[in-house]
């Protein structure tokens, strides 16, 4: 029986208590509670932004091989603890248990690459069209980041916003999704045993409020945001108000092109990957499968029947491939978009039923939908669970006109043996990130990510990408 964790926040260096009234259930078996909670708010904030301020000009001034060493560390625990912190992972997000060590290996691998960008914090020497001036540029800490993580990757994301905060000599106050914040305070763990100084990394646990109390506060110079479109707005429009920098990445509706001339295997495979696994809880999930008219059928029948067998059940055992959701709200969103797309005219190819378990749980069907419309709410709203639509269309162009046709544009895929056909959907599609032969969802960690539309708003994440978020350039003129 694994242990009932008693969380606590992280301000200035010391665990901070108090009660804790919340309490974390294990998506697979609701009976068995993962973690009670402190529910924090502006009090809480306040100190921490306190306290990472405090901490800012010794960090920012410090060797940067210092801060490499930090991240390096942390970066070779997490990988050390991988079946560990992947099974609270599990116990606490729903995801199976080799997709929860998995991304906690991704989240060691993120820290380890900023320990490398640490290292490489660069400037440019330019000559000066003035005589006798030299003229350069230096890119510098900005000071206090606020970062507001979502609950799928409760360990990837959170160490994807903080290491390079953390490596370009910034400060961190972060806010952890309420259904995650187990997975969040490990991380914070492993960050403070590695080295990190007092006040440089904080973690305030809670509700809505806290975020909106790192949004509103004056001394947060920059906003990491991820998560709702509606959320997300208000986040900008606090950080607007104050002139903060702001990062959002708010989901997506990710079409999945599949032309007459793909391979049908290769696919299928891709479809199923993208669109089910992880619970379809990924802001990158192929949720449109837009399929021409000459390979349609054999594509639905053949993808039905691997989702018809996929195993769903308790994510903890070891041939379950899908987990349950993460949530009651959210396993209860899933089967509503069911009804809504069944309730417009769409067809449940299979799927769509509740599940029976042995244990209780927020387990949710995979289900596939086809004879959709591309004006339906299934095909126009995120669902963020494992239920796919499927849209007919007679050929490339009008699949390329249905994959642009949606406000969210962060991901894209394309199936198809047509390098003339691969190359204009690369140009032509409005996204982030194309896809050709793969699953929209799956990123490097050091390549930018970040989408298009109303996907995403600011500077992208991740990879070489990253500095300029977390980084000001300043301009020096000097005559010697």
């Amino acid at each position: 029986m694994d242990e009932i964790l008693d969380l606590d926040h992280l301000i200035d260096g010391r665990r901070v208590g108090g009660d804790r009234p919340g309490e974390i259930r294990n998506p697979s078996d609701t009976n068995e509670v993962v973690a009670r909670t402190p529910d924090g708010g502006a009090a809480e904030v306040d100190a921490a932004v306190a306290a990472a301020k405090a901490a800012f000009p010794a960090w920012s001034e410090a060797s940067p091989e210092v801060r490499s060493d930090v991240l390096d560390r942390a970066g070779t625990l997490i990988m050390e603890r991988r079946e560990a912190l992947g099974r609270l992972l599990s116990r606490e997000e729903g995801k199976t248990l080799a997709e929860g060590i998995g991304e906690t290996v991704r989240a060691g691998r993120i820290l380890k690459y900023f320990a490398g960008e640490a290292l490489r914090r660069h400037g440019q020497n330019l000559d000066s069209v003035r005589p006798g001036v030299e003229a350069r540029t230096r890119r510098e800490a900005v000071g206090v980041f606020g970062l507001i993580t979502p609950w799928n990757f409760p360990i990837a994301i959170p160490a994807w916003k903080a290491a390079p905060a953390l490596a370009f000599g910034n400060t961190v106050v972060m806010k952890p999704a309420g259904p995650t914040p187990a997975t969040a305070s490990a991380l914070a763990d492993i960050l403070m045993e590695a080295g990190l100084p007092a006040g440089v990394f904080n973690l305030v646990i809670g509700r809505g409020g806290v975020g909106q109390a790192i949004v509103d506060h004056p001394d947060v110079d920059g906003l990491s945001f991820t998560g709702s479109q509606s959320v997300g707005a208000g986040v900008a429009l606090g950080a607007a108000k104050r002139q903060a920098r702001v990062q959002l990445e708010m989901g997506g509706k990710n079409p999945l092109v599949v032309l007459d001339d793909a391979d049908l295997e290769r696919a299928v495979m891709v479809a199923l990957d993208g669109s089910f696994f992880s619970t379809g809880q990924r802001c990158t999930a192929s949720s449109r499968l837009i399929v021409t008219d000459g390979i349609h059928d054999r594509f639905v029948a053949a993808l039905a029947e691997k989702v018809a067998a996929l195993r769903v059940g308790h994510a903890l055992v070891p041939d379950t491939q899908v987990g349950p959701a993460v949530s009651q709200a959210q396993q209860d969103n899933d089967y509503r978009y069911v009804d809504i797309a069944r309730d417009g005219g769409g067809r449940i190819v299979t799927g769509g039923d509740r599940v029976k378990s042995d244990t209780p749980g927020w387990y949710v069907q995979p289900t596939l939908i086809a004879d959709t419309d591309p004006a339906m709410r299934i095909n126009t709203e995120e669902v963020f669970g494992p239920v796919a639509s499927i849209i007919r269309v007679k050929d490339y162009e009008e699949a390329l006109a249905v994959a642009n046709g949606t406000e969210f544009g962060l991901s894209s895929g394309i199936v198809t043996t047509s390098l003339k056909h691969a190359q204009d959907f690369q140009r032509q599609v409005r996204a982030g990130m194309v896809m050709v032969n793969l699953p929209t969802a799956g990123v490097d960690y050091h390549l930018p990510f970040g989408g298009s539309k109303k996907s995403s708003f600011g500077p992208r994440e991740q990879g070489f990408a990253a500095i300029d978020f977390y980084t000001q350039t300043k301009t020096a003129y000097i005559w010697a």
